[in-house]
């Protein structure tokens, strides 16, 4: 609790340092042969596992400017390291938008930097495009109308969770491990929500700190209440670990994964594939790994980018399938700006796509906004892995709350 209340502490003065320094809006030159995007990504610290995101961006980029950039203009991707820290946030933010002349901020990672520069940006009018985080709070234009997430909410995912296992697991005894932070508040918010008066079913529920060195204690204490299912929210490297730990003490609950956390490359390899057999989580883009799509052509498509602009990567990384999708919505929204690069018509593009179908989505998903939808992507599906692929379960579920919900 300690150290949440010094990360709630750092991101409110981090606020309140954006906010003094705010000015009037930054007009970018009509006349510019580039476009400046700004990112902010953990290339470092706890949540590196999430690195990929921008380096698959950065690939993707590198890629439109060898096909002659967007319109006649280069893209020019200035992505800095955060280190997952609001106060670095602030500082490298205040630089990009007041000596890079950004046009946009473009899909940072996590929560507490965002909201630690979104008034900031807000007020500056700076477009703060497609947020790498599932939390409500990107989802707000009467509030914050230059702020928008991209991936489906935690909180509506949690209620998915909930959903399935009141379907296919009646009765069953639940504990959860989730992580002590926006991100995991929401999942499992949603998660109590999708089981309404049946909440009983939780038995047991830990929260845990980002640096907890206690897994094992937390994995046992679950393990003796007897339950059936294991509901885990947290990072990559944190459920490899969680999932090796259950596996050595011979407990093999139903093990639910968030999406954040379900990567074959930085999740379920480390935690042996053997063991990570059976979990099921959700997701809106395709495993780049499953036969079933080996004939497809946006997965060939994703993999001779890899080979040709991200060598380096892990295609079986889903942070990177993620970023690559991600960084395909903002050059759509930049093409269809035209030659105006106006703030104002950079998030009325945004708030303008209809049935966008970005690569690697899973069949059935597509993009949709406008001025009242700041979700882009709105469904999910439930997945199992079967110790090699994730395999689809059910259709696919409209994740995102009504507006009535969300208020």
């Amino acid at each position: 609790m300690r150290a949440l209340m010094r990360m709630l502490v750092v991101a409110t003065a981090a606020q309140a340092s954006l906010g003094a320094m705010s000015e009037k809006p930054r007009e970018p030159a009509a006349s510019d042969s580039e476009i400046r995007i700004g990112n902010l990504m953990p290339y470092t610290g706890p949540l590196s596992a999430y690195a990929a995101i921008g380096k698959a961006e950065a690939a993707y980029f590198d890629m439109v400017n060898a096909h002659g950039g967007i319109n006649g203009r280069k893209l020019r991707f200035i992505s800095h390291d955060d280190s997952s820290d609001p106060s670095n946030a602030v500082d490298l933010t205040r630089g990009l938008v007041e000596r890079e002349d950004v046009h946009v901020m473009f899909g940072s990672f996590g929560t507490p930097g965002n909201l630690a520069v979104r008034r900031y940006l807000n007020e500056r009018k700076i477009p703060q495009l497609f947020v790498a985080s599932g939390v409500e709070a990107w989802s707000d234009p009467k509030a914050f109308p230059w702020t928008m997430g991209w991936q489906p909410s935690f909180r509506a995912e949690g209620r998915i969770y909930a959903n399935y296992i009141q379907a296919f697991y009646p009765d069953s005894k639940i504990v959860a491990l989730w992580q002590n932070d926006e991100f995991g508040r929401d999942l499992f918010k949603g998660f109590e929500e999708g089981l309404g008066d049946l909440t009983r079913m939780v038995r047991v529920d830990i929260a845990f700190e980002s640096a907890d060195p206690s897994m094992e204690t937390h994995v046992s204490i679950l393990k003796r209440s007897g339950a059936d299912i294991f509901v885990f929210a947290g990072a990559p490297d944190v459920a490899a670990k969680v999932i090796r730990i259950a596996a050595d003490l011979n407990w093999h609950p139903v093990f639910i994964l968030d999406s954040a956390a379900a990567s074959i490359a930085t999740a379920l390899k480390p935690a042996g594939l053997e063991n990570s057999a059976g979990v099921i989580s959700t997701s809106f883009l395709k495993d780049a790994n499953d036969p079933a799509w080996k004939d497809d052509p946006a997965v060939k498509e994703w993999s001779l980018f890899m080979s040709k602009y991200y060598a380096s990567g892990d295609k079986d990384d889903s942070a990177a399938v993620y970023g690559y999708a991600a960084a395909h919505t903002l050059v759509q929204v930049l093409t269809q700006c035209g030659d105006d690069l106006s703030p104002e018509n950079i998030m009325r593009q945004a708030a303008s796509l209809k049935d966008y179908p970005a690569p690697m989505m899973l069949p059935g998903i597509v993009i949709n906004t406008d001025a009242l939808n700041f979700r882009p992507v709105r469904q999910l599906r439930l997945m199992q892995f079967d110790g090699r692929t994730w395999q689809p379960i059910g259709d696919v579920i409209e994740s995102a709350f009504s507006d009535a919900k969300r208020k």
